[in-house]
């Protein structure tokens, strides 16, 4: 997933792109591979692969990719202390050597590894965000795309809530063409497209045998870094942390943000039902759940 994001932010031309991982040359075979298509794309493209954070210093934006995936076996609570220890150390690397930067966090859970990043950074709240939303909004209006056939240019999503399945969608503020959702859908295939894309990535791996999404995973990374470098002060659905917004409080959850320059610049709270919000709550205690298991080891 690193090396495919940072493929299409290179091949944009936003700035410089540095890969990091602790694999001996595997950044550096990945950016040599990367480099070399600049050519043929006739691309402006600046990037090149280490294993030294120090090569890395002074980053605007900082992508923390690395984490394990799940093996037959391992418990969820496994993955979340593994992970623990591998995005800890990353953002020890990140502040002593970028200080000022914003992180972009996708290792997962992403939701308690977001908020771990905070934690460990201790950076203000609005230079930390996670990728969760943007990926699940993408593949709500890839299913709405295909079951009504028309473009996924036409469908705006709402995607809420934690990644996985605590993740809240709102179906009445999903709209097609400026109509909402459920105007153009019955509830049940409705409920039968939200619970797909709540098991977005389980289908995948299911399909792949060994390994997971990287094309739409890495697609949404790079949509959220052109909104911070390029200060688009674009609204899309992140992991954000929040202290009073939708009457929750110190917990990282999926909503609407506007990013830019500065990172998140305002946290947007959409009108809910009670039935809704009540969801929305239920997601952020199960976050808070992950977090407690973090806080207690």
């Amino acid at each position: 997933m690193g090396a495919s994001c940072a493929q299409r932010i290179a091949e944009r031309g936003y700035g410089e792109v540095v890969l990091v991982d602790i694999v001996p040359g595997l950044a550096q075979g990945k950016a040599l591979d990367i480099m070399q298509s600049a050519p043929i794309l006739n691309a402006d493209i600046r990037l090149s692969g280490t294993t030294d954070y120090q090569e890395t210093a002074d980053s605007e934006l900082v992508i923390v990719t690395a984490g394990l995936f799940r093996t037959p076996g391992m418990t969820r609570d496994q993955l979340l202390l593994a992970n623990m220890k591998i995005v800890t150390g990353v953002v020890n690397n990140i502040v002593k050597y970028s200080p000022q930067c914003i992180i972009l966090m996708v290792s997962n859970p992403l939701d308690a590894m977001t908020y771990l990043a905070i934690q460990v950074s201790k950076f203000p709240r609005k230079r930390v965000v996670g990728m969760s939303g943007v990926l699940d909004a993408g593949r709500l209006s890839a299913f709405i795309a295909a079951e009504l056939k028309v473009s996924p240019k036409d469908i705006s999503p709402c995607v809420l809530g934690a990644h996985g399945r605590n993740m809240v969608v709102i179906p009445r503020l999903t709209t097609v063409k400026g109509k909402a959702l459920t105007e153009l859908l019955p509830k049940e295939t409705i409920e039968k497209l939200v619970e797909r894309v709540i098991h977005g990535g389980r289908e995948i791996v299911d399909l792949l045998k060994k390994g997971s999404a990287f094309y739409a995973p890495s697609a949404g990374i790079a949509r959220m870094a052109e909104a911070i470098v390029l200060d688009k002060k674009e609204v899309l659905p992140c992991a954000a942390y929040l202290d009073g917004e939708y009457g929750i409080k110190d917990s990282v959850i999926g909503v609407p943000v506007k990013l830019g320059k500065g990172g998140i610049e305002q946290i947007i709270e959409l009108e809910l039902s009670a039935e809704e919000k009540q969801a929305l709550h239920t997601s952020a205690e199960g976050i808070r759940e992950l977090i407690e298991k973090m806080v207690l080891s």
